[in-house]
């Protein structure tokens, strides 16, 4: 057990190593490449320019907000009503 405590920073120093030579060597500039994309007069709304991710995200969404807010007035009538005695 105490061997496992001394390899954590050794493990911490090549992950982050690998991580930082990997994106340096992945980073190509592609902000003109989404400028075209977003700017592309298709009729579709900014937020689902993105692709079937951003619909699955922008679906998610507005699906818990609508059961949190149903949620929400349930307990709110179910507290409004005053509870019978026994």
């Amino acid at each position: 057990m105490i061997s496992l405590w001394k390899q954590i920073p050794a493990l911490r120093q090549i992950s982050q190593r690998t991580i930082s030579t990997a994106t340096r060597r992945q980073l190509e500039n592609r902000v003109s490449e989404n400028q075209k994309l977003f700017q592309e007069d298709n009729g579709l709304p900014v937020h689902l320019k993105g692709g079937a991710k951003d619909a699955l995200l922008y679906r998610t969404t507005t699906g818990l907000a609508v059961c949190g807010t149903i949620y929400a007035l349930y307990y709110l009538l179910l507290s409004s009503m005053p509870k019978k005695p026994n």
